[in-house]
C-alpha cells in the first residue's frame, strides 16, 4: 500500500466525516496503484495520483460532473470509468462544508446500499 497515499487520504477524511461516523469502521486498502476508504466494509473513497474521488449517488454525480468540473474517474489512463466515481475538483477539497456535505452524501449512498 501507498503509505503516502493512505496518510494523505486519512488526514483528509479525519476533517471530513460526519459527526456520527465516529462509531463506523474505517479501514483503507491498497487498489490499482490507489488507496481505497471503506465505511464499514464499503467503498466509497478513493485517493491516488488522479486526486480524490467520492462514490456518489446520481444527482450529485452528475452535478460534478456537469456543472462543477468534476472528472470521472480512471485508475489508469486507457482503463475503464468507474461510472459511481466522480474526481472532486481541487477548489472543492479545499471549501470545508461543501466538501463533508460530498462525504457525508458518498458514506450515506454506500451505507444505504446494505439494507
Amino acid at each position: 500500500m501507498n503509505e503516502g497515499f493512505r496518510r494523505a487520504l486519512s488526514g483528509i477524511l479525519a476533517a471530513s466525516l460526519p459527526e456520527d461516523f465516529s462509531a463506523r469502521a474505517l479501514e483503507f486498502k491498497a487498489v490499482f496503484g490507489a488507496v481505497a476508504g471503506y465505511a464499514d466494509g464499503k467503498l466509497f473513497v478513493s485517493y491516488g495520483k488522479f486526486g480524490l474521488a467520492l462514490k456518489l449517488p446520481p444527482g450529485p454525480r452528475a452535478e460534478l460532473l456537469e456543472r462543477e468540473g468534476g472528472t470521472p474517474l480512471r485508475y489508469f489512463p486507457k482503463g475503464h470509468i468507474k461510472k459511481e466515481y466522480v474526481v472532486i475538483p481541487r477548489r472543492m477539497l479545499d471549501d470545508g462544508p461543501a466538501f463533508r456535505g460530498l462525504v457525508a452524501q458518498s458514506v450515506e449512498y454506500v451505507l444505504a446500499s446494505e439494507r
